[in-house]
């Protein structure tokens, strides 16, 4: 069995974080509303995410299924950035294997977001970018910066999290956090800095998103 099996894209666990009929917002209107809140606006790549602002929500299906496509947009980004370094052919050595195996994990976790979250997954949005997949320099800057920001905004939603969907995003952020020692060591960087990781909120993952303007307008 998968060890990413229990994001339950079948049974029970899939069934409570998906809206419940009955509720207020019909799993129609929820997801419009998803793809307007988490989606990309505007030339400058800025995203409006309809998350806790910090560790203050109170936990729900709902705010599950918000959270949770809002770490597929980071799982479907660093899917698509190391897939297009690996086809611009710049990478080599170690740098490339990083690729290789970081973008088969980001790939399976987007796959089982994605398959969680059934209807109410957020669509794939377009990235773009640029010379960085071109230049090994760059592509390892922006690597530790994507990877770091991946492990900070898992841990900036956890306490919005039902215990049964907590469980499950640990296991996707405890590889996330070894993919980002991993960069930072081929990068010559610490790949512990400190004894506790930070926690970014849903605004300020945002905003870092917004600066490389890898994310682009569908």
């Amino acid at each position: 069995m998968s060890e990413l099996s229990a994001f339950g894209s079948r049974g029970e666990q899939a069934s409570e974080m998906t809206p419940r009929s009955g509720r207020a917002h019909t799993r129609r209107a929820l997801l419009e509303r998803l793809f307007v809140t988490l989606g990309v606006v505007g030339g400058g790549g800025g995203l409006l995410a309809a998350l806790p602002a910090s560790s203050q929500g109170s936990p729900s299906h709902g705010q599950d299924v918000r959270i949770l496509n809002f770490a597929l947009l980071l799982e479907d980004l660093g899917a698509a950035f190391y897939g297009d370094a690996l086809r611009r052919g710049a990478l080599t050595g170690e740098l490339a294997q990083f690729a290789r195996v970081v973008g088969g994990h980001e790939r399976a976790h987007a796959a089982f977001l994605r398959k969680t979250l059934g209807p109410a997954a957020r669509k794939r949005a377009t990235f773009r970018f640029g010379t960085t997949t071109r230049d090994p320099a760059r592509f390892v800057r922006a690597a530790v910066m994507l990877e770091d920001t991946s492990v900070a905004a898992y841990n900036g939603q956890a306490t919005n999290l039902t215990a049964p969907t907590l469980a499950a995003a640990a296991k996707i952020v405890s590889v996330e956090a070894r993919h980002a020692a991993w960069i930072r060591s081929i990068a010559g960087e610490t790949p512990a800095v400190h004894a506790t990781d930070p926690a970014l909120t849903s605004v300020q993952v945002a905003g870092v998103l917004a600066k490389t303007g890898f994310i682009a307008r569908k």
